[in-house]
């Protein structure tokens, strides 16, 4: 499979289910509400595109909805370090380096 694009808002709302695990619906939207100041249908319509790029998975555990990330954080950095290195560096991570040691 490979690695849904995910936008940066996006990525709060994977942080969230990153940080505590599984979560219900109003679990979520307040731990990510803990950080970014959106509105509960903000939150619930970035879920609902992560769950349709296959980023978080939707499923009933004891007779709740449970909401938990399918892309692990490693490989979603990985994936941004190497956008970044396409992007920016050629591809070089020998230039990434360069660049971070002169700052």
């Amino acid at each position: 499979m490979t690695r849904p694009h995910v936008t940066e808002a996006e990525s709060a709302v994977l942080a969230a289910l990153w940080r505590h695990g599984a979560l219900s619906a109003a679990s979520l939207v307040d731990a990510v509400k803990a950080d970014q100041q959106w509105g509960d249908a903000t939150i619930k319509t970035l879920l609902g595109r992560l769950i349709h790029k296959k980023a978080v998975l939707s499923e009933r555990v004891d007779g709740r909805q449970l909401y938990r990330a399918l892309l692990d954080r490693e490989t979603y950095v990985a994936g941004e370090v190497q956008d970044l290195l396409d992007r920016l560096f050629d591809g070089d991570p020998a230039a990434l380096a360069a660049h971070l040691a002169q700052r």
